[in-house]
C-alpha cells in the first residue's frame, strides 16, 4: 500500500449546502497501515471512494468534539460492520468519545441486536475500544508512533494536533487551532503538514450566509482558528517539505478559489502547497 494522505472532506464547519464540500475527515496511509483522522459527515463514502475496504477499518483518531469532526464516527463504524468488519477497531481522542459511543450503541440497539441474532454478526460493542489521548504520552500502533499536542481551540479544553511517524515518514495534522508557533517544533521537518486555514477576506460574507449566528461566531473564528498567512509562517518555520491547507473557512464561496489561498500564503511560504478539495490524494 502506498504512503499517502487523502483529504476526504475539506470544509471547516458542519453545514453543507448545494455544491459545498463535505466537513472534515482524512485518511493517512503509512508503512502498510491506514487510519482515519476525524469523522465529519461524508467520511464513510470518502473512504470507499479511496478504494479502501470498510471491513479493514481498524484505527481512528479524533482531534476534538465539534460535530464537523466526529458526527459520522458511529455511522462509519456501524457501516463497516455491515460491510464485513469482524476485527478490533481502536478509536483515539478526547475523553468525551466514550459517552458518544455508548449513546450511539443505545440509539442503534434494536438494529444491532437484530443483526447479531438474525445475520450471525459479531457483537459490535465488543469490537470497538475507545482510548483517551494524553499529551506527552506516545501512542504505538503497529509500526506507527503517534504523539499528541494540545491545540488552541477554545472553549474546548481537549483538542489535539497529531504527529504520525512510520517507515521514515512524518505527517502532522494540526486539528483545529488558533495560530500557534509551537506547532513548528511539533512538525519540524515533516514530509507534510496538514493545517486548518481561514481566508480573512471571506469571513464576513460567510457569517452573513450562515445567517443564524451573531458576532460571537466571528469572535470564535478569530480566537480559535488560523489565518492562511499564519499557517504559511508556521510551515516555513517548521521546514516541512509540503503544506496542505485543510478545514477551509470559507470553503464554498464562489468568490474565492485556490488562487486566493495561494496568494494569502505566498509572502511566507514558497514551497509545495496543496489547497484541499474533497477526495484530494497527496502521495508521500
Amino acid at each position: 500500500m502506498a504512503d499517502f494522505v487523502a483529504l476526504l472532506g475539506s470544509k471547516g464547519g458542519p453545514a453543507i449546502r448545494k455544491g459545498s464540500p463535505m466537513p472534515t475527515s482524512s485518511v493517512l496511509s503509512l508503512a502498510g497501515q491506514w487510519a482515519v483522522v476525524d469523522c465529519g459527515l461524508g467520511v464513510t463514502r470518502g473512504i470507499v471512494d479511496q478504494g479502501l475496504p470498510l471491513k479493514d477499518l481498524s484505527l481512528i483518531f479524533i482531534t476534538h468534539l465539534h460535530s464537523d469532526h466526529y458526527l459520522e464516527l458511529g455511522p462509519l463504524i456501524h457501516t463497516a460492520w455491515t460491510a464485513g468488519l469482524k476485527t478490533p477497531v481502536r478509536v483515539w481522542g478526547p475523553s468525551g468519545l466514550g459517552r458518544y459511543w455508548q449513546g450511539f450503541l443505545q440509539s442503534m440497539a434494536e438494529d444491532i441486536e437484530c443483526r447479531i441474532e438474525d445475520e450471525g454478526r459479531p457483537d459490535l460493542a465488543g469490537l470497538v475500544s475507545i482510548r483517551v489521548v494524553e499529551a506527552g504520552t506516545p501512542i504505538r500502533e503497529g509500526d506507527w508512533t503517534i504523539k499528541a499536542r494540545a491545540s488552541i481551540h477554545p472553549p474546548l479544553t481537549e483538542s489535539w494536533s497529531y504527529s504520525f511517524r512510520a517507515g521514515g515518514r512524518h505527517v502532522v495534522f494540526s486539528g483545529d487551532t488558533a495560530h500557534d508557533p509551537g506547532i513548528a517544533d511539533f512538525a519540524r521537518g515533516a514530509d507534510l503538514l496538514v493545517h486548518e486555514a481561514m481566508l480573512a477576506e471571506g469571513l464576513q460574507a460567510l457569517q452573513v450566509r450562515i445567517g443564524n449566528g451573531d458576532d460571537r461566531l466571528m469572535a470564535h473564528w478569530l480566537r480559535a482558528h488560523t489565518l492562511a498567512s499564519d499557517v504559511a509562517t508556521t510551515a516555513a518555520a517548521a521546514g516541512v517539505k509540503a503544506l496542505a491547507l485543510h478545514h477551509l473557512i470559507p470553503s464554498d464561496d464562489p468568490a474565492f478559489g485556490p488562487s486566493d489561498w495561494h496568494r494569502a500564503c505566498a509572502p511566507n511560504w514558497q514551497g509545495t502547497l496543496h489547497v484541499a478539495h474533497d477526495g484530494m490524494r497527496i502521495e508521500l
